[in-house]
């Protein structure tokens, strides 16, 4: 217990002084878990849609793989973005490797199955009468999709929300690409191991009561959206 109170005591403290190092690291954790989400929200919000409308060879071997990926180790995903930024990989003439940049592209990839599944299971348990009801007034595909992703908005909100708190808690894929490095790639997970492997609880405990808040405010905004919208849709 008495290491609990030191931790949260130092939690408050940091936040009150305003310590530099703690809020820049709490800044970057959330441009790199932010910028993660709003990519994989723009790429998998059309793949999800066209998954649950389209009628195409191939679409449920593409649903299966999206399916799968909901549950992929973040290790993993590390170990391949690793392997394709590393200075003789096929991609490291970028010299993305240990830069903020790796940590969105692995953070992306964890979070882009996600939302793209809850998506497609979203929008194909609408009626599909809506199709028809839709066509028939005369809107055009585009203008389906864009109406369906709205009466599904429900479901994409928790999509956003699942994608996110997956990737601001990880650390497995951040540590391998990202390195950890003071001022440059540290993110409060990250940070977090490193109190933990040095015998800081106290600052371990600080560290992560900081992203906890951070995630309790932002999903509780996007709760309240959310409620906002099934309140406006019932």
């Amino acid at each position: 217990m008495d290491l609990i109170a030191e931790g949260i005591s130092k939690a408050f403290w940091l936040l009150v002084k305003g310590d530099r190092d703690v809020f820049q690291i709490a800044l970057l954790t959330l441009r790199v878990s932010g910028l993660a989400t709003l990519i994989s929200l723009a790429i998998g919000v059309p793949l999800g849609t066209a998954l649950a409308l389209g009628r195409f060879r191939g679409r449920s071997a593409a649903a299966s793989i999206v399916n799968t990926g909901m549950g992929l180790p973040p290790v993993v995903v590390g170990l391949w973005v690793s392997i394709m930024l590393w200075r003789y990989g096929p991609l490291g003439s970028l010299r993305l490797m240990y830069t903020p940049a790796a940590m969105v592209i692995a953070q992306t990839i964890i979070a882009l199955p996600i939302i793209t599944g809850l998506t497609m299971s979203g929008i194909g348990q609408l009626d599909p009468g809506i199709h028809v009801q839709l066509l028939s007034l005369g809107a055009t595909r585009l203008q389906l999709v864009w109406l369906l992703v709205r009466e599904a908005r429900l479901a994409v909100l928790a999509a956003v929300i699942a994608g996110f708190g997956r990737v601001i808690s990880e650390i497995g894929a951040s540590m391998m690409v990202g390195g950890n490095v003071v001022g440059h790639t540290r993110v409060l997970t990250t940070a977090t191991s490193m109190e933990v492997s040095r015998g800081n609880f106290g600052e371990a405990i600080a560290l992560s009561l900081i992203l906890l808040c951070i995630t309790l405010t932002i999903t509780s905004c996007l709760t309240r959206l959310q409620q906002k919208g099934g309140s406006t849709q019932s």
